[in-house]
């Protein structure tokens, strides 16, 4: 048997939510990969060789094309050689796919926050998850809370719909790294935010959180990450509120400074207005870092009892857990070992069991 995987978003050599899911899946079910179960997996781009798979039942087929890759490009492809079943773990399926497939729809805050999308996103995702609906064999959801939006949104059928966790990278650990701290210029304690900056993230009203507890503490508000739509608001609403000195904007952050970062925080900021898994609750889990985020969307059902859980849409109660979190080190203490022991529950070998599993039914 041949599985074929869309592995553009795991070549790329910046990593988000969907690309970083992209890639741990890849490399989890490369190592359940057999002589009688071998992986296809498809890029655009010829992947960085020294983090890309290494198996002998796993082929990388490089298909290079300048625009609409996915529909004209990897539709050839599946066409001409095609594979058992197709994954594709990043959203949209192939124009034209006529092999059983599999896509995993991550969530629908197109839908729940249209304001947070451009208009283009909106149509494009919309479009394609209704299709998805009608052609795909199977639709793996990141959560409990995405499959709830599925069959209210789109009325797709239960059966249809595996809700299977994320995991988590094993070799993320706490880092007590001084230099980190150097390399940044970070000479305060600081609350940290890791992500695109965008408007689901719900980052103004951070930093209006952060505005109305600033002056009461010697901590900064840290935001890391590449800039996404409307992101030029933040840096005005900074300026506006006189935090320029205060909240500090890291850009883009190496994947080997992730830990580093995270450990070093006081807390770690994820006060989202939707997601469909939240991995960087995980992460903030694996690297001994509290956590404050959302009691909406699929946080609740991801942080358990580790986090300190707020109202997003109330920037005092936002305000409130960012006090509580900063003057309180036992509970810090607490949550952190909540934390140790909630991320046991994921790891990216039990998600590629769970989905080679699915792969493997819908090719029999």
């Amino acid at each position: 048997m041949i599985i074929g995987i869309d592995g553009s978003r795991a070549a790329l050599a910046y990593h988000t939510g969907t690309e970083t899911y992209s890639y741990q899946l890849i490399l989890a079910m490369s190592r359940l990969a057999t002589p009688d179960l071998r992986l296809r997996i498809y890029t655009h781009q010829i992947p960085q060789p020294t983090v890309w798979v290494q198996s002998p039942f796993v082929e990388t087929r490089v298909i290079p094309f300048p625009r609409l890759w996915t529909h004209i490009r990897l539709a050839y492809e599946i066409t001409i050689n095609p594979p058992d079943v197709l994954f594709v773990p990043a959203h949209v399926l192939p124009l034209y796919c006529h092999v059983p497939a599999v896509v995993t729809v991550h969530d629908l805050g197109y839908l729940q926050h249209p304001e947070t999308h451009t208009p283009f996103q909106r149509w494009y995702l919309n479009w394609t998850t209704k299709r998805h609906t009608r052609i795909a064999n199977h639709i793996i959801a990141d959560s409990f809370a995405t499959k709830h939006d599925l069959i209210q949104y789109y009325h797709t059928n239960k059966s249809m719909i595996h809700v299977v966790h994320l995991g988590i990278d094993p070799n993320l650990k706490p880092v007590d790294d001084t230099n980190i701290r150097v390399k940044y210029g970070l000479k305060y304690d600081y609350v940290f935010y890791m992500g695109t900056l965008q408007p689901r993230k719900n980052l103004k009203r951070l930093i209006e959180a952060y505005a109305m507890i600033s002056p009461h503490h010697a901590v900064n508000l840290v935001l890391a990450g590449k800039k996404g739509w409307l992101y030029y608001d933040l840096f005005e609403y900074v300026q506006q509120l006189n935090l320029d000195k205060r909240v500090i904007f890291l850009g883009f952050v190496p994947e080997n400074d992730k830990a580093g970062l995270i450990s070093g925080a006081i807390a770690y900021a994820f006060p989202s207005l939707h997601e469909g898994f939240g991995l960087p609750l995980l992460e903030s889990y694996a690297c001994g870092t509290p956590v404050l985020t959302s009691n909406v969307s699929s946080m609740p059902e991801i942080a358990g009892d580790a986090s300190f859980i707020v109202d997003p849409y109330s920037v005092t109660a936002i305000a409130s857990g960012l006090n509580c979190l900063i003057l309180y080190p036992k509970l810090r203490e607490k949550l952190v070992k909540k934390g140790f022991e909630r991320v046991k529950y994921f790891s990216w070998d039990n998600t590629a069991q769970q989905i080679m599993a699915i792969l493997t039914n819908t090719h029999q």
